[in-house]
C-alpha cells in the first residue's frame, strides 16, 4: 500500500505521475485503476472566469491530504492512491487536481474516489477563488 501527495504551483501536467500509471507495489494486484481530473470550468457561479486561484495552508494541506489518503486506503482496502493538487492561478480548461485510486476491484475503487473526494473539499486547507474576466 502506498499513498503519494504532491501540492504544486499552477496547473498540473497532462502527463501525470508515473505513480499514477505504474503503481511501484503489488502491481500484479491491481485490477482498477481510476484517474479522476478537475479542470477549471470557463464559469463560476454562472460568471465567466479567466482562471481559479488556489491557495493551501502549507504543510497542514499536504499533511491532510496524506492523512485522508492513508485513512481511504485502509477503509477501502486499496493498493495505491496518488493525489496532485494546484496552488496559485490555473487558467479555464487546465487541470487543478488528479486523483489516482489503484485497487484489485473497481467497486472499492469507485466508492473510495467518491469518499475521497467529498472529505477533501470538506476537509483539507485549500481554497479556490474565482478570477472573473
Amino acid at each position: 500500500m502506498s499513498v503519494l501527495v504532491r501540492i504544486s504551483n499552477g496547473a498540473l501536467s497532462s502527463q501525470g505521475l508515473p505513480h499514477v500509471l505504474n503503481p511501484a507495489p503489488a502491481t500484479e494486484q491491481v485490477g482498477a485503476t481510476l484517474v479522476f481530473e478537475g479542470i477549471v470550468r470557463a464559469n463560476e457561479q454562472g460568471r465567466a472566469i479567466r482562471a481559479l486561484s488556489y491557495e493551501a495552508y502549507e504543510p497542514m494541506a499536504t499533511n491532510s491530504l496524506t492523512d485522508l489518503a492513508r485513512d481511504i486506503l485502509c477503509k477501502h482496502a486499496l493498493i495505491a492512491i496518488t493525489v496532485e493538487h494546484s496552488r496559485g492561478e490555473v487558467l479555464a480548461g487546465e487541470r487543478s487536481f488528479r486523483l489516482a485510486i489503484h485497487s484489485a476491484h473497481r467497486k472499492e475503487a469507485l466508492a473510495a474516489m467518491d469518499e475521497f473526494i467529498d472529505r477533501m473539499k470538506r476537509d483539507v486547507p485549500i481554497w479556490k477563488s474565482p478570477i472573473y474576466i
